[in-house]
């Protein structure tokens, strides 16, 4: 990650360096707490990591982003993402001494929740993902991707992306929640649901921190054992009836209407497979190998940006699972660590 900022810094000053994410981790079921804790967890710590390789905080904290998800609890979510701001300003400036004000801005992308669609009645997930886009547009976010009402079935027709596109553009242009920052600012509700979020969030940090910062606490699976907590939680809720899910739980169908997926065309997978056949075959394989291997020698020191040897490799036209692979041959591979 330190690599990344600097290669950007002096090559694509004004590119969003990185996307820091907390989507993944609520889709496996970490609450609104957790996916703010943890998510600015992980960002504190590349911003150690970058100050750590000699680099000014002001020099790329204006470029990081991040990613969220939203879910059905609009007031909640709107919560969310008003005390994640909180927080990642208030750190910004007091533990980092950031002084240009971009440096304390939570710009983030916002998807609605994939793990809230459902197989039956597919249709009322175009209902979720209405009221999912508009908590995320009433709390703030710079970018917004909307599922497509049918992906718990299979990949989306073009009918259904399309409709999540026309949801989109009805919360843009029909409705007025674009109008004015931060909406809800002054509801007693949201407001006293942001301190809590806000306090429930800090005490996981804390946590983290006494752990010795974000990756000590993943490699002593902290995280991973406070999500699949949460995981079963929710799980046990929906299936006792206490979480109500419709279509799923309550208001059921006694037959589901048919439906007919996006078919793919099986054909798709030999033609991208004799297409990469055909480049490995119309590559220069030594200047490839040699690539890989000046990729390898940069991975394994630790001075060497390896961003360079990486473009020089994929110039060559190695592949992205070769490119991959010399990684891992150094840094070996992320094995989860039993719940902590």
């Amino acid at each position: 990650i330190a690599d990344i900022f600097q290669y950007c810094r002096t090559e694509i000053p004004r590119w969003n360096t990185i996307s820091i994410s907390g989507y993944h981790m609520a889709e496996a079921g970490a609450t609104p707490a957790q996916e703010i804790a943890f998510t600015l967890a992980d960002g504190i710590e590349y911003v150690r990591t970058a100050i750590s390789a000699g680099m000014e905080v002001d020099d790329f904290a204006p470029r990081l982003s991040f990613f969220f998800v939203a879910r059905t609890t609009l007031l909640e979510e709107v919560a969310k993402f008003r005390a994640a701001r909180r927080i990642w300003a208030t750190v910004m400036r007091e533990e980092f001494g950031a002084r240009n004000p971009k440096s304390l801005m939570l710009r983030f992308h916002t998807q609605t929740a994939g793990v809230q669609l459902t197989a039956q009645q597919p249709e009322v997930n175009l209902v979720r993902v209405a009221v999912q886009g508009l908590a995320a547009v009433l709390g703030g976010t710079q970018s917004l991707h909307t599922n497509s009402f049918d992906e718990a079935l299979a990949l989306p027709t073009d009918k259904s992306a399309r409709l999540a596109l026309r949801t989109q553009q009805v919360l843009a242009y029909e409705t007025d929640v674009t109008a004015t920052v931060d909406p809800f600012a002054g509801s007693y509700a949201v407001e006293r649901m942001t301190d809590d979020l806000e306090a429930a969030a800090l005490a996981l940090m804390t946590r983290v921190e006494d752990l010795g910062g974000a990756v000590e606490a993943i490699e002593r699976g902290f995280q991973k054992g406070e999500i699949e907590r949460s995981a079963y939680a929710v799980a046990r809720e929906t299936d006792s009836g206490e979480r109500v899910v419709v279509g799923v739980n309550r208001f059921r169908l006694d037959e589901e209407e048919s439906y007919e997926p996006l078919r793919v065309d099986p054909a798709i997978e030999a033609r991208q497979a004799a297409r990469l056949a055909a480049l490995r075959a119309e590559r220069d394989q030594d200047e490839v190998d040699a690539a890989l291997a000046e990729l390898r020698r940069a991975a394994a020191g630790s001075t060497d940006n390896v961003l360079y040897p990486m473009k020089r490799a994929l110039k060559a036209r190695a592949t992205v699972g070769e490119v991959c692979d010399a990684l891992r041959e150094v840094w070996g591979a992320y094995v989860p660590t039993d719940t902590f």
